[in-house]
């Protein structure tokens, strides 16, 4: 019975500390103005990519697949993040880009969700979930694949 109890608080520690970013804030905690206000003003999709940090599934979402020319913006504030000039076709079923238009508009934080560690995409000025950055991009491009989600964006054409 000891060890049941045991194994119970260590998994709800495990839990909390996983559910926290480098600052040691919960996603909650970060974002620029409280959640409620979020799922006024962002599509239910959006909204769960960008405040509850979801991921949608591979190849079936919006622009995993756009070849158009033009700029990705903020789902949530509209803001320039990508170009398509910077997108290229990673084969993981997301959008993926070698870079973001502006390092200043995004911020990374480590994210230890599901039992292990990622770097996580945040947009700088709210706090909202973008996607996540890995270092398998292609090498000749500087080796980083900013892997997003389309619902945290929208695509302008040029």
């Amino acid at each position: 019975m000891k060890r049941s109890i045991l194994a119970i608080a260590l998994l709800f520690i495990i839990s909390a500390i996983g559910c926290q970013n480098s600052d040691g804030q919960t996603n909650a905690k970060r974002l620029s103005k409280p959640a409620a206000e979020w799922k006024k003003v962002l599509s239910p999709n959006a909204y769960h990519i960008m405040v509850e940090s979801g991921t949608e599934p591979p190849y079936h979402n919006e622009y995993y697949d756009n070849h158009q020319k033009g700029v990705y913006v903020s789902a949530a504030t509209g803001e320039v993040l990508f170009s398509s000039d910077d997108k290229y076709d990673s084969g993981t079923g997301w959008p993926s880009f070698v870079k973001p238009v502006d390092m200043k508009k995004i911020k990374i934080v480590t994210d230890n969700s599901f039992g292990e560690t990622r770097d996580e995409v945040i947009e700088r000025s709210t706090g909202l979930h973008l996607g996540h950055v890995f270092d398998d991009g292609p090498a000749d491009r500087g080796g980083k694949r900013y892997c997003m989600n389309s619902g945290a964006l929208k695509f302008i054409k040029k």
